[in-house]
């Protein structure tokens, strides 16, 4: 029986990515900052395990807990949206931490299992707004667009073992908490200047009027097919408004 280990499972994505997983017969190892078991089935086939991406020490415990694994989801991560100037170097940082560095620690960490066994895959969900010009993101997308470059590059490397590594990039979905600070048009950590509130605030609006936005279980399946492809795809758009994206690229 295949196991995934996906981090940051306590809402959103990943609790969604963990239930998809579980209901289709895998061992789940749902990862969580501070565990919560409540919010997921109990089961034999689920395991809540504490995990802290930005923690070597963390990372260390969850990977020796977790056991054996095939797939690694790394799906933890924090919003940021704003505007560059108001954001501060600390919370740029935060964002980067989480984001990105977490990213790589979590790769690394598995890497060697799955490269000593030939086989095993990293799915590495980043956003749709790698894929196209979106306003009061710039810290975030900057984030996840080195994920992208880092999955691409790390797809090569790892090929010749029978490990792969992929992305999926999910758009915008309204029930997550990305989604609601977005429709609030603030996070914490992250300020809109005065000069620049009314035109953020019209971006806002704009991007709440779009027709289309992603579910959560658009996410759960693109990560499902990300894991299981066997056809060298490398990114996965996930949620019309995502897929609509890539396909204007």
């Amino acid at each position: 029986m295949n196991t995934v280990l996906i981090t940051g499972t306590s809402s959103g994505y990943g609790r969604e990515t963990a239930l998809h997983f579980h209901a289709r017969g895998w061992n789940v190892i749902a990862t969580m900052r501070t565990p919560r078991p409540d919010v997921l089935p109990a089961s034999d086939r689920l395991r809540v395990v504490a995990l802290d991406v930005t923690d070597p020490g963390s990372i260390a415990a969850a990977v020796e807990a977790a056991g054996p694994i095939d797939v690694l989801v790394n799906n933890a991560g924090i919003p940021s949206m704003g505007v560059f100037e108001g954001t501060s170097a600390a919370h740029v940082r935060e964002v980067f931490e989480t984001n990105t560095f977490g990213v790589m620690a979590m790769t690394g960490a598995v890497l060697p299992a799955f490269r000593e066994r030939g086989s095993g895959a990293v799915v590495n969900v980043t956003s749709s707004v790698v894929l196209g010009h979106m306003p009061l993101t710039a810290v975030y997308k900057a984030s996840k667009m080195a994920v992208e470059g880092f999955t691409a590059s790390l797809a090569l490397e790892l090929a010749p073992f029978g490990v792969r590594a992929a992305t999926v990039q999910p758009g915008a979905c309204l029930t997550t908490n990305f989604g609601a600070r977005a429709a609030d048009g603030a996070s914490p950590g992250d300020l809109v200047p005065e000069p620049y509130a009314p035109w953020a605030r019209k971006a806002v609006e704009a991007f709440m009027t779009q027709d289309v936005f992603t579910r959560e279980s658009d996410v759960a399946e693109a990560v499902w097919r990300a894991a299981h492809d066997t056809t060298g795809q490398l990114r996965f758009p996930a949620g019309p408004d995502a897929v609509r994206l890539a396909q204007a690229r």
